[in-house]
């Protein structure tokens, strides 16, 4: 069974549990059929029960799509076959692996967690929700997915897909920005799993496919849904109102002047923060401004550099407009710049530019520099 909250029980609202009583078993038996006969079944991640390749699947997944993650995902594994394989591995190496899939925390947490699982549990994934939800960077859901997945433990997901397809079918009409209102859809999304440990693989995958498929957030096709007559919200007339989520994201704008120095077949590198965006990843030095980028050049040099078209390059929580500006220097001016930037928190090092293919760069970078 799911593992009890701990704590005060939490209140359980009575129209969304006369709903989930109705629904419960019939509502996961359906999904189950549903997804032998219609779901998805040619993802290479599907075919394994191995919680390593399910872990991997699983974080590379989270706010990118399959047919982005679907390289990616076969070149880890070729690289490192064995969470005990990643976990040996430098830091430096699964960045540059990972490079231009984005969210480049997922990536140091996807290090950090396999080094955890080699040292706290002999390098084979714990069995249990509470288990795997202490590991770095693995969350509830998550948890729940490999849990469930790969040894039946009777627990629900809980991701963007499956808040919609349970709030549409249970018309649960509360803000799910408001934490208690998603615990409560929560406890209900775990009183509908199958009774069979055995079904648990095929109902995860089944409420996956229902929301990449079919209940989509826009235009869901409810002809094709399982669920269809037992759904609160197709009854009332309006599922792409579900689910309500008050909170918006926030964008913001931030603008940077990126050096590009170049100097004999190679170029200026600097690493970044270990937090932040683009966190350890290797980048031309940014300046926060012309004038900052200028002066560390020197009035001299100025002149020598060359604009280059600005591109934006978007984020979840940012568009970040860079300006690069090329320099390509002689021998002396070479010398007196990495000095300078030495000096400055842009220390780094010269790169050939034929072995750039290798470093950890961010996807902008890269195509900047790359093509």
């Amino acid at each position: 069974m799911a593992k009890k909250q701990t704590g005060a029980p939490l209140a359980r609202p009575d129209h969304l549990w006369r709903r989930v009583e109705a629904l419960h078993p019939d509502l996961s038996r359906r999904l189950v059929a549903w997804q032998a006969d219609h779901g998805r079944h040619d993802m290479p991640w599907q075919k394994t029960r191995d919680p390593y390749r399910v872990w991997l699947s699983e974080i590379m997944l989270q706010q990118t799509q399959v047919v982005t993650v679907l390289g990616y995902y076969q070149r880890f594994l070729e690289r490192f076959p064995s969470v005990s394989d990643l976990a040996a591995a430098p830091l430096d190496e699964v960045l540059t692996l990972w490079a231009g899939l984005g969210y480049y925390s997922r990536a140091r947490n996807l290090h950090r967690c396999a080094q955890a699982v080699v040292s706290d549990f002999g390098g084979r994934f714990p069995e249990t929700v509470a288990e795997l939800v202490s590991l770095p960077g693995i969350g509830p859901s998550t948890a729940a997915a490999i849990a469930s997945f790969c040894f039946g433990v009777r627990t629900s997901i809980m991701d963007g897909n499956v808040k919609r397809v349970l709030s549409r079918v249970l018309a649960w009409n509360e803000d799910l920005a408001i934490k208690l209102h998603e615990r409560q859809l929560w406890d209900a999304a775990n009183h509908l799993v199958p009774d069979l440990e055995t079904d648990m693989p095929a109902y995860t995958q089944g409420l996956m496919d229902l929301g990449a498929t079919v209940c989509t957030p826009r235009k869901p096709n409810c002809l094709l849904c399982p669920w269809s007559d037992w759904c609160g919200a197709r009854k009332e007339g309006h599922p792409e109102d579900y689910p309500v989520q008050t909170r918006k994201l926030k964008r913001s704008e931030r603008e940077s002047w990126p050096l590009w120095l170049e100097w004999q077949g190679q170029v200026w590198l600097s690493q970044m923060p270990d937090s932040g965006v683009w966190a350890g990843l290797w980048t031309l030095p940014l300046f926060d401004s012309l004038l900052q980028l200028q002066t560390l050049v020197g009035d001299e040099r100025t002149p020598m550099l060359l604009p280059q078209p600005k591109f934006k390059h978007v984020l979840t929580h940012l568009d970040w407009w860079l300006h690069p500006h090329r320099l390509v220097c002689s021998e002396p001016d070479a010398a007196a710049l990495a000095c300078a930037l030495q000096g400055s928190q842009h220390g780094g090092l010269w790169v050939r530019i034929d072995d750039l293919a290798q470093w950890g760069l961010p996807a902008p970078m890269r195509k900047l520099l790359l093509g």
